[in-house]
């Protein structure tokens, strides 16, 4: 692993205090735990987690930047997509996991500018830290905003998610030529170590049984995602539900020459993949099994609305229209707004790995963000 950038003390002993929580949860399993509750404690422990404890995460000054913090324009074209959903529906926006609030903001400033009625705006956030911080961006659209500790018990609308699935705990099953393992974690000498073993039943087994991967590969099984995706199911009434994040399909996904997985950490900008490393300080996420989130909404009632890259989704919704509205004249402000939109474009960036996907129940009308460039056959 390259050299990382060294915490200063008082983060040090914050990961510290996470390592040594973790480490009971070990010992109090008798020695081991499966890696996705080492994931969901490392990112979720109430007031230690990475999500958890109030750090900086996001933009230059976090670990990573995500495309509502690069542009203000990817918030204002969702918000064109937004719009359809509830002219169809006459329902509400629920936003799962809103990270610093940027995408609410700047989606809110979309439907504000068409001139209609703002929607009910609902947030479902974990974090008791990022929630403060919407609480104090949103505060413009303070009497249309609501925030939930739990998902409601039916709701009629778009739900949307942004890097939410991503960050879901994954486990990692392990094909080897005496059988399928799962991977763990253990103590060595009071430092985290994986430890693996063998399955013989289960949803995890019959999920990666389902798999052809060659014998001494690794992989995650997002079964998190997959709850997630039912929850979300059994409450929709009428509406849509879209997630953007970065993944492939399953073919590609559990690809052979992709046989030791999709997991990877960031911190300060840095990705490498020790998710022992500094736990408490570094976001740790997997890419999406698209064709497992489809499944799981398809298996509990929904219809598959769409399934594109992330750039023929934002051109769909009318991205360079909108750059269009700041006269290249200007160039002080648009050649800084022409490079974000082609960040979030370009093969090289964000365009193609990053995917939308949009499920549903009741939508008789195609989803402007799926008019070009759908890729459900890659499911």
């Amino acid at each position: 692993m390259p050299p990382l950038p060294t915490p200063d003390p008082a983060a040090l002993r914050h990961s510290t205090e996470t390592a040594a929580r973790i480490a009971g949860e070990i010992d109090s399993a008798g020695g081991w735990i499966p890696f996705s509750r080492f994931m969901e404690l490392a990112l979720y422990a109430p007031g230690l987690g990475y999500y958890s404890a109030g750090l900086g995460k996001f933009g230059e000054t976090g670990d990573f930047v995500t495309a509502p913090e690069i542009s203000a324009l990817f918030g204002r074209t969702l918000a064109r997509q937004a719009a359809q959903v509830l002219a169809e529906t006459g329902g509400d926006i629920l936003e799962v996991g809103a990270g610093s609030g940027r995408l609410a903001f700047d989606l809110l400033a979309g439907l504000a500018r068409s001139g209609q009625p703002l929607p009910r705006y609902f947030i479902l956030e974990v974090s008791a830290d990022l929630r403060r911080r919407q609480q104090q961006l949103l505060l413009p659209y303070a009497p249309r905003v609501q925030w939930l500790d739990t998902l409601p018990d039916s709701f009629t609308g778009l739900i949307l998610g942004n890097e939410v699935l991503d960050a879901m705990p994954v486990e990692i099953t392990a094909w080897r030529g005496d059988g399928i393992y799962q991977r763990g974690v253990a103590l060595d000498d009071g430092e985290f170590r994986w430890s693996e073993r063998e399955l013989a039943a289960g949803e995890l087994f019959d999920q990666a049984t389902r798999l052809e991967m060659p014998t001494d590969s690794f992989s995650e099984i997002g079964l998190a995602a997959r709850g997630f995706i039912a929850a979300l199911a059994a409450m929709l009434e009428k509406g849509a539900i879209l997630m953007l994040d970065y993944g492939f399909g399953q073919s590609e996904y559990y690809h052979p020459q992709r046989r030791t997985g999709t997991l990877m950490c960031h911190y300060r900008h840095h990705a490498h993949d020790d998710p022992f490393y500094l736990p408490g300080l570094q976001d740790i996420t997997a890419h999406v099994d698209f064709t497992a989130i489809a499944e799981a909404g398809i298996e509990h009632g929904l219809n598959l609305l769409g399934y594109t890259s992330q750039a023929h989704f934002l051109l769909n919704c009318g991205i360079t229209d909108l750059l269009a509205e700041t006269p290249p004249e200007q160039a002080s402000t648009y050649l800084p707004l022409a490079a974000q939109v082609q960040k979030l474009l370009s093969p090289a960036e964000m365009g193609e790995l990053f995917k939308a996907i949009a499920l549903g129940k009741g939508m008789d009308v195609p989803l402007i963000g799926f008019a070009r460039g759908d890729k459900s056959r890659m499911l």
